[in-house]
């Protein structure tokens, strides 16, 4: 556990080759957290893989909180990882959430970064939010677009990320609880392809602290400086190689956003998966992300390794 100031400490794990190439994971969410399951992208005899989970998620402490806890505040909580770890440059790895933070830390510490390899691409902006909370997602699954949508009284539907986070931070655990199932089971219902469930549901801290923190960074747009900030800064990316690995049929962060990433960024491999969708188990996209390690993996050399 790594104190990180203002009350948080964040848990960090090291595997692979202790003086094997540096790649740092961003998970997703806002409040995902890591897993072992992302531990198999990396080849363990060349990477030298750090995992960590962000504020107020996974294994960090305290969980599910807000405070001080902005997009600013995980980029400097990189920072102190990688200095802590003696790490002068790393490849960054990051899916959804994760791949917009990845981008935010390489545009704003690009000297730091050696690559990105990116899935799913959400740029934090307001079109992309009204898709998956506005009703735009949901005319492609008007059942489960009804159980998140109907939970809340028909004069709060206009926003439904202020309704949930009404809830969210009411200071009930319990109702709480409840609209966290909600907001979580909305996004993993529409996550893969082949999903044949329903909502289902989420243990209760992991769904607390994913829609708690999801609703915060959604409700402060990113804590960026403007809509559309990422693709502004886009230029300070210039020279850095990258892999934008994008399920076709991603209904949670829709392909027009890593076309438009791609778009005019010279050093970077936009790969469209034919038949995927958003998660990171996705057959189709798992596989291209442990390609695109291996030809790495062939590459360090340039990367300044």
């Amino acid at each position: 556990m790594l104190d990180v100031g203002d009350g948080h400490r964040v848990y960090v794990e090291q595997c692979g080759n202790p003086s094997g190439v540096p790649v740092v994971v961003v998970h997703g969410g806002p409040g995902g957290g890591c897993s072992p399951a992302m531990r198999r992208y990396f080849d363990p005899n060349i990477y030298r893989t750090i995992l960590f989970d962000q504020r107020g998620c996974g294994r960090s402490r305290p969980t599910a909180s807000v405070e001080a806890n902005t997009t600013w505040h995980l980029v400097a909580d990189m920072e102190l990882i990688r200095e802590v770890l003696g790490i002068d440059r790393w490849i960054v790895f990051g899916g959804s959430w994760g791949a917009t933070l990845s981008l935010i830390y390489a545009i704003t510490h690009p000297e730091r970064t050696a690559a990105l390899i990116l899935r799913g691409v959400f740029l934090m902006t307001r079109a992309e939010l009204d898709w998956f909370y506005g009703g735009g997602a949901g005319a492609f699954w008007p059942e489960h677009w009804a159980r998140f949508c109907h939970a809340v009284p028909e004069d709060e539907r206009a926003d439904l990320i202020a309704a949930y986070g009404r809830r969210l931070f009411s200071g009930s655990y319990g109702e709480e609880t409840y609209f966290a199932r909600l907001w979580a089971g909305w996004e993993n219902a529409l996550a893969t392809m082949d999903h044949a469930g329903g909502f289902g549901d989420s243990p209760a801290e992991y769904a607390r602290a994913f829609a708690r923190l999801e609703n915060h960074y959604f409700t402060h747009a990113g804590f960026l400086d403007h809509d559309g900030w990422i693709l502004s800064q886009k230029h300070r990316l210039a020279g850095i190689p990258a892999v934008i690995v994008q399920g076709r049929y991603d209904m949670i962060c829709p392909p027009r956003s890593a076309w438009m990433l791609a778009d005019g960024w010279e050093t970077a491999d936009l790969r469209m998966i034919p038949s995927a969708g958003h998660a990171l188990s996705e057959p189709g996209i798992s596989s291209e992300l442990v390609r695109a390690m291996d030809a790495l993996r062939d590459k360090i050399g340039t990367l300044g390794f």
